[in-house]
């Protein structure tokens, strides 16, 4: 296992809504870890079961593994999690319910990588600074990529719950996207969310709560802290978010950390 520290923090809360259809996991081995969040279509009805359901199938396949690189368990978690969706759906006669979307981010002794569907966002910081996130796939942010509107429009857009592919509805071809690997490395953080999370902290906020935060728990709480005021009087939907940290100089006391 590489010498480099980890540590993952969950939260999850139902907003102003009557259930919360998000949902989180992790998964440990001794070559590496695995966080998972989907967040359930509100919408088509049984959210809350199609994203525990994709959340757990993913964990039980990553303890399960035996081998192979991360991308090829992503893949296999993404394909064996939608089949199991569409089995359970069948079996339910819910064909029309029990859609998702889901992020997954894994590691092993060298590399971490993820892969998303839907507009559950990965943000990927280094020394305190954001380098990268997942893109949405939603109608917003395809207007985004075609110049019709900002970037920072999409958090209010009138079709911002328009999504394009999510879990749960047949897939002709691949539908998810896997990101290309990155090394293990310290002083890296990672941000898994739902949109009821995100649409109410920019990311300068979440860079500035990161580098006052020693542990992923305070980096989360005090994220939270803002979702929640930006949040006053607007009828929150469900927001969930796991934050993972690597070594240095936060120097987590345990390789891997996990509060729920």
């Amino acid at each position: 296992m590489s010498e480099i520290e980890m540590s993952c923090y969950c939260l999850t809360n139902k907003g102003g809504r009557e259930v919360n259809e998000d949902s989180t996991a992790v998964a440990r081995t001794p070559e590496g870890a695995c966080c998972i969040l989907a967040d359930g279509l509100g919408g088509h009805g049984m959210g809350e079961v199609a994203s525990r359901l994709v959340c757990d199938e993913a964990a039980r396949m990553f303890r399960e593994r035996t081998g192979g690189t991360v991308e090829e368990y992503l893949r296999t978690a993404f394909e064996t999690a939608q089949a199991s969706l569409m089995a359970a759906q069948e079996e339910r006669g819910a064909q029309d319910k029990m859609k998702t979307t889901m992020v997954v981010l894994a590691t092993d002794e060298s590399t971490v990588q993820w892969g998303h569907i839907g507009d559950s966002r990965l943000y990927y910081f280094k020394n305190n600074r954001l380098v990268s996130r997942t893109l949405d796939h939603s109608v917003p942010q395809m207007l985004v990529a075609s110049g019709e509107i900002r970037e920072k429009d999409i958090r209010h857009h009138e079709d911002r719950n328009r999504l394009l592919r999510v879990m749960g509805i047949p897939w002709r071809k691949k539908t998810y996207e896997i990101a290309p690997p990155i090394p293990f490395d310290e002083n890296q953080a990672f941000l898994l969310c739902s949109d009821g999370f995100w649409e109410y902290i920019e990311e300068a906020e979440m860079a500035a709560f990161l580098a006052r935060s020693a542990t992923p728990r305070q980096w989360l709480e005090r994220m939270e802290q803002e979702v929640q005021k930006n949040g006053i009087g607007k009828n929150m939907d469900n927001y969930s978010a796991v934050g993972l940290f690597t070594g240095g100089t936060r120097q987590p006391k345990k390789w891997f950390e996990f509060w729920k």
